[in-house]
């Protein structure tokens, strides 16, 4: 829902510290000299704006739940910047939905307006691809009943909404610079990793250094921060962390 959540007064919504002003989960990497996109949701018009986005290679989608493709709209003004279509991999599953719920791009109906132009490119888990040049390998990962889209790019794996990694999915989250996972609450949830099942994930893996998003408002910055094992922290809106060198990209 984004921090502050609407309509509530609680110690964090009504915190005056910027780390607890949270934005919808979203991710930008810069990798072999392109910009590849981890969602768009709802707020990508303001958090385009706030990084000084002025291009975007390929969108890679986890899943179309609304916090997560509702901003896809916003690619608008980079499709007309790079007189190109902006290409979203994601899973059969997730790229219908976004077909469904964006029929407008798909399909000139209405003469003189203007539509994002996408370009729907299906990826299978456990089979590696190339976004923009950069190679990408997908995996499964639990959302409750649903099974969604985890990510791993040179040293960086980027797993959101997960309840569940399959061991075959862990398998391949090995040997990580950074690790960003989800984190929702203390308490436990029936489609997301609390803060205790996160850091367990973090303990298992081993990464370098462990981001924690997708947090709501149950989770104070400061307060949380401090608790943590080493090596794990909660990401913050604006963040900016080199995850090595090892991005394989082509033309």
């Amino acid at each position: 829902m984004g921090v502050p959540v609407i309509g509530c007064r609680c110690a964090v919504c009504t915190s005056p510290d910027p780390h607890n002003h949270r934005l919808r989960t979203s991710a930008l990497l810069e990798a072999g000299g392109r910009t590849l996109l981890f969602d768009a949701g709802p707020d990508l018009r303001q958090q385009a704006l706030a990084a000084h986005i002025s291009r975007v290679d390929a969108v890679l989608l986890t899943h179309a739940h609304a916090d997560h493709i509702s901003g896809l709209d916003d690619l608008r003004p980079l499709n007309f910047a790079q007189r190109s279509a902006i290409p979203l991999f994601g899973s059969a599953t997730t790229l219908g939905m976004v077909r469904e719920r964006f029929s407008y791009a798909f399909h000139d109906s209405s003469r003189g307006s203007t539509r994002p132009e996408l370009e729907l490119c299906e990826i299978r888990s456990g089979v590696a691809f190339r976004a923009a040049g950069v190679a990408a390998l997908p995996f499964d990962v639990q959302h409750g009943t649903w099974s969604i889209t985890g990510f791993r790019i040179g040293r960086l794996g980027y797993v959101t909404d997960a309840s569940a990694l399959p061991p075959e999915s862990l398998a391949l989250l090995r040997g990580l610079d950074v690790l960003v996972l989800n984190a929702l609450r203390y308490a436990e949830h029936p489609t997301h990793f609390n803060v205790a099942q996160a850091c367990a994930v973090a303990a298992e893996l081993q990464p370098r250094r462990t981001l924690l998003v997708h947090m709501t408002h149950d989770l104070e910055h400061a307060a949380v921060n401090a608790a943590l094992p080493d090596g794990v922290e909660l990401a913050y809106d604006g963040l900016v962390v080199e995850a090595g060198d090892s991005y394989d990209s082509a033309p």
